[in-house]
């Protein structure tokens, strides 16, 4: 009677583990059909190669050099970095990761990077190891000379590539040597003819005004008028330049109109019809020498000139590239206002410390008037071959109507930038190297 407890125990042990079995058994076969009917037989399988991609594992993503800017959004030198960062966040896409972070709204970054002032750009390789830093407002040309410094070359960005540049003329100047200005190239008119005799022979001006821009770049000590001669406006005749009187009114443009006489009766029945002021020479040379370049110290017609804003006041540059160069000189934050050289459109560009803060508008760009030596070097073909335009468009255009221009396209930042990479002695040298000085 005691044994038979125990048999119906086993028994029972033994039914439950035979459910089991057969339990796991019924799964494992009901797993197989899923797994059967899921998967494709190998004709199927070569039958669509892209469902076998699929199955493939992604590539690891390569590791790029970071930039990363710490600044924030409210701060005035953050907000100039900002459009910067998005140019070059599209521009270098695949070169180089841009990132930026608000340390105002987010101080705990601003702990862990070790930032005392925003805002701070941190250069980090593709292990992520700092290489470089720089606090204050970087301007994108410096970022990406950074980058190239580091060992990084991050190419062209589009923008540069399409720039336009010309390094030979369409067609030759066809007019007579002695029938363009020296320093201006403008078209000789006889009435308003000066020259200046030298020993390699006469130098022809297209009026007394350029001659006196050029005689202010010349450093000779003992240089002088007296070699100097003016047309006569009524005879024709070359008359010396210190003996001349001058009548200064304005041409249909409302631009200075200069016309010199041999004697003051000519002058005065001259000012009769066509209206002005009769002045001696020098009463001519001090109103001719009266404003100045703000960078070059030449003398200029505020007429023709760029307006710069410094320090709530306001001086000339006699180009727009002088103009940008007062930066350089006062080593102060300017405003620039000029003219498209096509158009005649206002464009404005605003500097802090040495950058371009503000462009309107942002489309503009310059040109640079240039020519290649025989070595591929550039050299700058004068204050007067320098332009900004409202957009790479309207430079085109321009170049179109000028066949015999020869130079490239620059961004004004880069215009900014080589003025003020320029040292006090150059600075001081500026226009005075003999470029517009007759040979």
């Amino acid at each position: 009677m005691r044994m038979l407890p125990k048999i119906l125990i086993v028994l029972l042990l033994a039914g439950a583990v035979a459910a089991v079995v057969t339990l796991k058994s019924r799964n494992a076969e009901e797993d197989a059909a899923k797994i059967d009917s899921a998967s494709p037989s190998m004709a199927e399988t070569s039958a669509a190669p892209e469902a076998a991609q699929e199955m493939k594992a992604e590539p690891t993503t390569k590791a790029l050099p970071r930039l990363v800017d710490l600044g924030a959004d409210k701060c005035i030198p953050c907000k100039m970095m900002a459009p910067i960062l998005e140019e070059l966040k599209k521009e270098y896409a695949g070169k180089f990761e841009v990132q930026f972070i608000d340390v105002w709204k987010n101080p705990s970054a601003g702990e862990e990077y070790g930032v005392q002032m925003i805002p701070t750009q941190i250069f980090f390789d593709a292990s992520g190891t700092e290489r470089f830093r720089h606090t204050g407002f970087f301007g994108k040309e410096d970022i990406l000379a950074k980058w190239k410094e580091l060992g990084v070359e991050p190419g062209s960005s589009p923008e540069e590539k399409s720039t336009f540049s010309r390094w030979q003329p369409v067609q030759p100047d066809s007019r007579p040597k002695d029938g363009v200005c020296y320093l201006c190239d403008g078209s000789i008119d006889p009435k308003t003819r000066t020259v200046m005799k030298t020993s390699a022979g006469d130098v022809a001006f297209c009026s007394p005004h350029c001659y006196i821009i050029t005689f202010a770049s010349m450093t000779e000590a003992n240089k002088t008028h007296e070699n100097a001669w003016v047309t006569d406006w009524s005879t024709g005749e070359l008359v010396p330049l210190t003996a001349a009187v001058y009548l200064c009114g304005v041409d249909a443009n409302g631009r200075p109109m200069i016309k010199a006489f041999s004697d003051e009766a000519a002058a005065r029945s001259e000012q009769g019809q066509s209206g002005g002021d009769t002045v001696s020479w020098p009463q001519f040379e001090e109103k001719e020498t009266a404003v100045r370049c703000g960078f070059c110290d030449r003398p200029v017609y505020p007429e023709d000139a760029s307006v710069v804003g410094v320090d709530g006041g306001q001086t000339w540059g006699c180009c727009v590239m002088c103009a940008l160069g007062v930066a350089a000189r006062l080593q102060k934050d300017i405003e620039v206002t000029t003219k498209d050289a096509l158009t005649g459109e206002p464009i404005r560009v605003k500097t802090v410390a040495g950058h371009v803060s503000e462009l309107v508008p942002p489309t503009a760009v310059a040109w640079a008037g240039a020519k290649k030596d025989a070595d591929g070097k550039i050299h700058s073909t004068g204050c007067f071959k320098q332009a900004f335009f409202t957009s790479e468009t309207s430079l085109r255009k321009w170049a179109e109507d000028h066949p015999t221009a020869t130079g490239h396209q620059v961004s004004i930042e880069q215009a900014l930038a080589a003025k003020m990479s320029l040292t006090p002695q150059q600075i001081g040298k500026a226009c005075k190297i003999g470029e517009c000085v007759p040979k």
